[in-house]
Protein backbone atom coordinates (compact mmCIF):
# COMPACT_ATOMS: atom_id res chain seq x y z
CA UNK A 1 0.00 0.00 0.00
CA UNK A 2 1.11 3.49 -0.78
CA UNK A 3 1.72 5.91 1.66
CA UNK A 4 1.02 9.78 1.23
CA UNK A 5 3.97 10.67 0.29
CA UNK A 6 4.22 7.62 -2.12
CA UNK A 7 0.59 8.48 -3.22
CA UNK A 8 1.70 11.97 -3.66
CA UNK A 9 4.51 10.82 -6.08
CA UNK A 10 2.69 9.10 -8.34
CA UNK A 11 0.42 11.77 -8.48
CA UNK A 12 2.92 14.26 -9.88
CA UNK A 13 4.25 11.47 -11.97
CA UNK A 14 0.60 10.98 -13.49
CA UNK A 15 0.42 14.65 -14.09
CA UNK A 16 4.32 15.00 -15.94
CA UNK A 17 2.53 12.14 -18.05
CA UNK A 18 -0.42 13.81 -19.00
CA UNK A 19 1.97 16.76 -19.67
CA UNK A 20 4.18 14.76 -21.87
CA UNK A 21 1.20 13.47 -23.69
CA UNK A 22 -0.59 16.63 -24.27
CA UNK A 23 3.56 17.94 -25.91
CA UNK A 24 3.75 15.17 -27.86
CA UNK A 25 0.21 15.64 -29.06
CA UNK A 26 1.39 19.45 -29.68
CA UNK A 27 4.10 18.18 -31.86
CA UNK A 28 1.66 15.59 -34.00
CA UNK A 29 -0.28 18.68 -34.89
CA UNK A 30 2.59 20.77 -35.81
CA UNK A 31 3.63 17.79 -38.14
CA UNK A 32 0.21 18.67 -40.01
CA UNK A 33 2.17 22.06 -41.15
CA UNK A 34 4.30 20.20 -43.16
CA UNK A 35 2.88 18.46 -47.07
CA UNK A 36 4.59 15.77 -48.73
CA UNK A 37 4.19 16.17 -52.36
CA UNK A 38 5.19 12.65 -54.35
CA UNK A 39 6.35 13.44 -58.02
CA UNK A 40 8.39 11.76 -61.41
CA UNK A 41 11.15 13.72 -62.91
CA UNK A 42 9.12 14.17 -65.58
CA UNK A 43 9.40 17.76 -67.18
CA UNK A 44 5.55 18.51 -66.78
CA UNK A 45 5.19 16.95 -63.32
CA UNK A 46 8.13 19.01 -62.50
CA UNK A 47 6.17 22.13 -63.31
CA UNK A 48 2.83 21.11 -61.47
CA UNK A 49 4.31 19.75 -58.54
CA UNK A 50 6.28 22.98 -57.63
CA UNK A 51 2.94 25.76 -58.79
CA UNK A 52 0.92 23.51 -56.06
CA UNK A 53 4.54 23.87 -53.81
CA UNK A 54 4.10 27.80 -54.52
CA UNK A 55 0.93 28.10 -53.92
CA UNK A 56 0.55 26.10 -50.49
CA UNK A 57 3.56 27.98 -49.21
CA UNK A 58 3.09 31.46 -50.41
CA UNK A 59 -0.88 31.42 -50.10
CA UNK A 60 -1.67 28.73 -47.24
CA UNK A 61 1.72 29.42 -45.29
CA UNK A 62 2.26 25.36 -44.91
CA UNK A 63 6.24 23.85 -45.29
CA UNK A 64 6.08 21.66 -48.48
CA UNK A 65 8.51 18.68 -48.80
CA UNK A 66 8.94 17.56 -52.51
CA UNK A 67 9.48 13.87 -52.63
CA UNK A 68 11.19 12.85 -56.30
CA UNK A 69 10.79 9.31 -56.82
CA UNK A 70 9.43 6.57 -60.00
CA UNK A 71 6.00 6.39 -60.45
CA UNK A 72 5.45 2.68 -58.68
CA UNK A 73 6.95 4.59 -54.99
CA UNK A 74 4.94 7.44 -56.28
CA UNK A 75 1.77 5.42 -55.86
CA UNK A 76 2.56 3.55 -53.16
CA UNK A 77 3.53 6.39 -50.95
CA UNK A 78 0.39 8.05 -50.88
CA UNK A 79 -1.12 4.75 -50.22
CA UNK A 80 0.78 3.88 -47.66
CA UNK A 81 0.12 7.88 -45.83
CA UNK A 82 4.03 8.41 -46.27
CA UNK A 83 3.09 11.12 -48.81
CA UNK A 84 0.23 13.51 -48.36
CA UNK A 85 -0.57 13.98 -52.26
CA UNK A 86 0.79 13.67 -55.68
CA UNK A 87 -0.55 15.87 -58.86
CA UNK A 88 0.54 13.53 -61.29
CA UNK A 89 -1.59 10.77 -61.84
CA UNK A 90 -2.20 9.93 -65.84
CA UNK A 91 -5.37 8.07 -65.86
CA UNK A 92 -7.34 6.43 -67.35
CA UNK A 93 -4.80 4.33 -69.34
CA UNK A 94 -1.00 5.40 -68.83
CA UNK A 95 -1.11 4.43 -64.97
CA UNK A 96 -4.08 1.87 -65.10
CA UNK A 97 -1.96 -0.93 -63.33
CA UNK A 98 -0.82 1.94 -60.27
CA UNK A 99 -4.63 2.72 -59.86
CA UNK A 100 -5.83 -0.78 -59.99
CA UNK A 101 -3.14 -1.63 -57.45
CA UNK A 102 -3.21 0.93 -55.04
CA UNK A 103 -6.67 3.00 -55.71
CA UNK A 104 -8.32 1.87 -53.06
CA UNK A 105 -6.13 2.65 -50.67
CA UNK A 106 -6.05 6.55 -51.41
CA UNK A 107 -8.71 9.29 -53.02
CA UNK A 108 -9.00 11.06 -55.80
CA UNK A 109 -9.23 14.27 -55.47
CA UNK A 110 -10.05 15.11 -59.35
CA UNK A 111 -8.72 16.28 -62.56
CA UNK A 112 -5.92 18.52 -62.91
CA UNK A 113 -5.48 18.70 -66.38
CA UNK A 114 -7.62 17.57 -69.53
CA UNK A 115 -5.95 16.31 -72.97
CA UNK A 116 -2.87 14.59 -72.44
CA UNK A 117 -1.22 12.46 -75.20
CA UNK A 118 0.84 9.71 -75.09
CA UNK A 119 2.92 7.62 -78.05
CA UNK A 120 5.60 7.56 -79.99
CA UNK A 121 7.10 11.22 -81.83
CA UNK A 122 9.26 11.75 -84.46
CA UNK A 123 10.27 15.35 -86.09
CA UNK A 124 7.97 16.21 -88.22
CA UNK A 125 10.46 15.93 -91.31
CA UNK A 126 10.89 12.29 -91.15
CA UNK A 127 9.29 10.57 -93.76
CA UNK A 128 7.36 7.92 -91.35
CA UNK A 129 3.50 8.48 -90.48
CA UNK A 130 2.14 5.48 -88.61
CA UNK A 131 3.70 3.04 -85.95
CA UNK A 132 3.55 0.75 -88.93
CA UNK A 133 5.98 2.07 -90.86
CA UNK A 134 8.91 1.62 -88.19
CA UNK A 135 8.77 -1.88 -89.63
CA UNK A 136 10.39 -0.58 -93.03
CA UNK A 137 13.82 -2.24 -93.36
CA UNK A 138 15.24 1.59 -94.15
CA UNK A 139 13.64 3.10 -91.82
CA UNK A 140 14.36 0.78 -88.88
CA UNK A 141 18.44 1.00 -90.48
CA UNK A 142 17.87 4.58 -89.91
CA UNK A 143 17.15 4.18 -86.54
CA UNK A 144 19.73 1.54 -84.97
CA UNK A 145 16.73 -0.45 -84.62
CA UNK A 146 16.59 2.10 -81.34
CA UNK A 147 13.60 3.70 -79.72
CA UNK A 148 14.36 6.37 -77.18
CA UNK A 149 12.69 5.65 -74.28
CA UNK A 150 12.32 6.97 -70.33
CA UNK A 151 12.42 5.47 -66.87
CA UNK A 152 11.87 1.89 -66.64
CA UNK A 153 8.52 1.65 -64.70
CA UNK A 154 6.92 4.31 -66.65
CA UNK A 155 3.46 3.74 -67.92
CA UNK A 156 4.26 4.88 -71.52
CA UNK A 157 7.02 2.38 -71.43
CA UNK A 158 4.89 -0.41 -70.98
CA UNK A 159 2.73 0.59 -73.33
CA UNK A 160 5.79 0.37 -75.73
CA UNK A 161 6.71 -2.65 -74.67
CA UNK A 162 2.87 -3.96 -75.75
CA UNK A 163 3.65 -1.46 -78.91
CA UNK A 164 6.57 -3.75 -79.87
CA UNK A 165 4.77 -6.70 -79.84
CA UNK A 166 1.58 -5.46 -81.30
CA UNK A 167 3.22 -4.17 -84.61
CA UNK A 168 5.86 -7.48 -85.02
CA UNK A 169 8.85 -4.52 -83.73
CA UNK A 170 10.73 -7.60 -82.80
CA UNK A 171 14.28 -6.27 -84.16
CA UNK A 172 13.82 -2.83 -81.92
CA UNK A 173 15.30 -2.02 -78.61
CA UNK A 174 13.30 0.18 -76.19
CA UNK A 175 16.13 2.08 -74.61
CA UNK A 176 15.70 3.11 -71.07
CA UNK A 177 17.12 6.27 -69.68
CA UNK A 178 15.30 9.59 -68.25
CA UNK A 179 12.68 11.77 -69.40
CA UNK A 180 15.54 14.22 -69.49
CA UNK A 181 18.14 12.57 -71.13
CA UNK A 182 15.50 11.28 -73.87
CA UNK A 183 14.90 15.22 -74.05
CA UNK A 184 18.17 16.16 -74.92
CA UNK A 185 18.69 13.08 -77.34
CA UNK A 186 15.88 14.13 -79.44
CA UNK A 187 17.00 18.17 -79.30
CA UNK A 188 20.26 16.88 -80.61
CA UNK A 189 18.98 14.39 -83.31
CA UNK A 190 16.71 17.56 -84.24
CA UNK A 191 19.09 19.95 -84.30
CA UNK A 192 21.08 17.45 -87.06
CA UNK A 193 18.21 16.94 -88.50
CA UNK A 194 18.72 13.37 -87.93
CA UNK A 195 16.12 10.60 -87.94
CA UNK A 196 14.83 9.57 -84.10
CA UNK A 197 11.78 8.02 -82.25
CA UNK A 198 11.02 8.46 -79.18
CA UNK A 199 8.49 8.10 -75.91
CA UNK A 200 6.59 11.42 -76.16
CA UNK A 201 3.89 12.72 -74.53
CA UNK A 202 1.54 15.91 -74.42
CA UNK A 203 2.37 18.35 -72.38
CA UNK A 204 5.73 18.80 -72.86
CA UNK A 205 7.96 21.47 -73.74
CA UNK A 206 9.30 19.75 -76.96
CA UNK A 207 6.88 19.93 -78.64
CA UNK A 208 6.77 23.82 -78.27
CA UNK A 209 10.16 23.92 -78.94
CA UNK A 210 10.59 21.54 -81.89
CA UNK A 211 8.18 20.49 -84.80
CA UNK A 212 6.95 16.92 -83.79
CA UNK A 213 4.62 14.72 -84.92
CA UNK A 214 2.84 11.69 -82.79
CA UNK A 215 3.09 8.62 -85.00
CA UNK A 216 -0.39 7.19 -85.70
CA UNK A 217 -1.58 4.35 -83.79
CA UNK A 218 -3.98 2.07 -85.57
CA UNK A 219 -4.12 -0.40 -83.09
CA UNK A 220 -4.59 2.18 -80.71
CA UNK A 221 -1.98 0.56 -78.52
CA UNK A 222 -1.68 3.96 -76.57
CA UNK A 223 -5.41 4.74 -76.01
CA UNK A 224 -7.27 8.87 -76.86
CA UNK A 225 -6.62 11.77 -74.61
CA UNK A 226 -5.90 11.14 -70.94
CA UNK A 227 -6.44 13.74 -67.88
CA UNK A 228 -4.33 13.99 -64.97
CA UNK A 229 -5.41 13.33 -61.66
CA UNK A 230 -4.56 14.44 -58.40
CA UNK A 231 -4.42 12.25 -55.55
CA UNK A 232 -4.09 12.07 -51.86
CA UNK A 233 -3.83 9.96 -49.01
CA UNK A 234 -6.94 8.45 -47.35
CA UNK A 235 -7.56 11.19 -44.19
CA UNK A 236 -5.86 14.08 -45.63
CA UNK A 237 -9.35 16.07 -45.81
CA UNK A 238 -9.73 15.41 -42.34
CA UNK A 239 -6.30 16.48 -41.41
CA UNK A 240 -5.55 19.41 -43.21
CA UNK A 241 -9.22 20.79 -44.63
CA UNK A 242 -7.00 23.36 -46.31
CA UNK A 243 -4.37 21.65 -47.90
CA UNK A 244 -7.48 19.09 -49.54
CA UNK A 245 -9.75 21.97 -50.91
CA UNK A 246 -6.99 23.92 -52.49
CA UNK A 247 -5.64 20.35 -54.09
CA UNK A 248 -9.03 19.45 -55.10
CA UNK A 249 -9.63 22.35 -56.68
CA UNK A 250 -6.29 22.78 -58.36
CA UNK A 251 -7.29 22.66 -62.44
CA UNK A 252 -4.93 24.47 -64.90
CA UNK A 253 -4.29 24.30 -68.70
CA UNK A 254 -1.72 22.17 -70.87
CA UNK A 255 -1.34 25.98 -72.11
CA UNK A 256 -0.83 26.90 -68.39
CA UNK A 257 1.72 24.05 -67.65
CA UNK A 258 3.54 24.77 -71.23
CA UNK A 259 4.71 28.30 -70.12
CA UNK A 260 6.35 27.17 -66.61
CA UNK A 261 8.37 24.15 -68.83
CA UNK A 262 9.47 26.60 -71.62
CA UNK A 263 10.49 28.99 -68.50
CA UNK A 264 12.35 25.79 -67.18
CA UNK A 265 13.48 24.78 -70.23
CA UNK A 266 14.64 28.43 -70.86
CA UNK A 267 17.13 28.23 -67.47
CA UNK A 268 14.92 29.38 -64.70
CA UNK A 269 14.84 27.42 -61.88
CA UNK A 270 11.46 25.56 -61.20
CA UNK A 271 10.92 27.17 -58.05
CA UNK A 272 11.34 30.77 -60.06
CA UNK A 273 8.86 29.58 -63.21
CA UNK A 274 6.66 28.28 -60.87
CA UNK A 275 6.40 31.60 -58.60
CA UNK A 276 6.53 33.66 -62.10
CA UNK A 277 3.33 31.85 -62.90
CA UNK A 278 1.59 32.08 -59.49
CA UNK A 279 2.31 35.86 -59.49
CA UNK A 280 0.92 36.15 -63.22
CA UNK A 281 -2.38 34.29 -62.76
CA UNK A 282 -3.63 35.30 -59.98
CA UNK A 283 -7.35 34.98 -60.67
CA UNK A 284 -6.59 32.01 -61.69
CA UNK A 285 -5.35 30.75 -58.42
CA UNK A 286 -7.94 32.74 -56.65
CA UNK A 287 -10.42 30.12 -57.90
CA UNK A 288 -8.45 27.33 -56.04
CA UNK A 289 -8.46 28.86 -53.42
CA UNK A 290 -12.30 29.43 -52.83
CA UNK A 291 -13.64 28.72 -49.89
CA UNK A 292 -10.32 27.92 -48.38
CA UNK A 293 -10.30 31.36 -45.81
CA UNK A 294 -13.68 29.80 -44.20
CA UNK A 295 -11.77 26.82 -43.34
CA UNK A 296 -9.32 28.78 -41.19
Amino acid sequence: MFNFKTNKFARLSLVILLLAVTVIAGCSSNNKDTVKLAYVAWDSEIASTNVVKEVLESKLGVTVEMLQVDAGPMWAGVADGSADAMVAAWLPGTHASYLEKYGNDMEDAGVNLDGTKIGLAVPAYMDVNSIEDLNKPEVAASLDNRIIGIEPGAGIMTATETALEAYGLSGYTLLESSSAAMAQELQKAFDNNEPIVVTGWTPHWMFANMDLKYLEDPKNVYGGDEQIHTMVRTGLKDDMPEVYTFLSQFKWTPEDMAQVMVKIQGGESPEEAAKDWVDNNEAKVNEWLAGVADQG
